[in-house]
């Protein structure tokens, strides 16, 4: 009787299951997301609280940024994406292995190794333009420089954790659809084995067997007799002479 394996796409096998959610926090998937998703908080949290102060020559808010509202912008725009794409995705993650269709789940490990990939750049970007603007700052007097600072480390973090989420897309979508190891406890029958009921006799040799024999003392009456011609004339002097008259 054989003995059929399951089949795989992209990480978990299309046969389904219930959701363990003990191996789902075990995952590595799981915990990366935590945590970008806890350091997408710090960031926009941070600076929309203690990222503005109130400026010494009027009475407007600047960023604390060397005053560049666009690095202020910038942070709490990607902070806060990414806030609910590590939430979207943490959802998806525990609801893939309950997809039945592959093609469904290969859209989903599209979007999330694009979205990650995406987001590990813009963090990048982001952390490069939040460290050079802090580092321009020169009036620090009243600005909470823990905070600065805190907002640039974990912007530096969220680099790690998306660049982690977008290897481990790469490596799912690189799995695709396969098969695991069939095992059978019937062995396939050989027809090349004489004790087999289903032993099938071939030819040893493909070629066809010479009309001439092989041996030197063999009887020459075996040979094929070449086709009848006709008997030549004597040629040459004889004593025949034609008659006279």
């Amino acid at each position: 009787m054989e003995s059929r394996g399951e089949t795989t796409a992209y990480g978990a096998s299309l046969s389904g299951g219930s959701f363990d959610f003990v191996n789902f926090l075990k995952q590595p998937q799981t915990i990366l997301r935590l945590l970008s998703w806890v350091f997408a908080i710090v960031v926009f949290a941070t600076i929309t609280a203690e990222g503005y102060v109130n400026d010494a020559h009027d009475s407007q808010v600047k960023c604390v940024f060397n005053q560049n509202e666009g690095a202020c912008n910038y942070g709490v725009g990607i902070g806060i994406i990414a806030f609910f794409g590590a939430v979207a995705f943490l959802v998806a993650d525990a609801y893939l292995p309950m997809m039945s269709s592959a093609q469904e789940r290969r859209r989903l490990v599209i979007a999330d190794l694009g979205f990650s990939g995406l987001w590990t750049f813009l963090w990048f970007v982001g952390f490069c333009l939040l460290a050079n603007q802090w580092g321009k700052t020169t009036e620090r007097v009243g600005i909470p420089t823990d905070a600065a600072q805190a907002v640039i480390a974990f912007a530096f973090f969220s680099i790690a954790t998306w660049a982690g989420l977008t290897y481990f897309a790469l490596v799912r979508f690189r799995q695709g659809v396969g098969d695991i190891t069939q095992n059978f406890s019937e062995s396939v029958p050989d027809h090349t084995s004489p004790y087999s009921s289903s032993y099938i006799p071939q030819d040893p040799s493909p070629y066809q067997a010479s009309a001439y024999p092989s041996f030197p003392n063999a009887r020459s009456d075996i040979y094929p007799q070449p086709p009848f011609t006709a008997k030549p004339e004597p040629t040459g002097n004889n004593d025949y002479q034609p008659p006279t008259y």
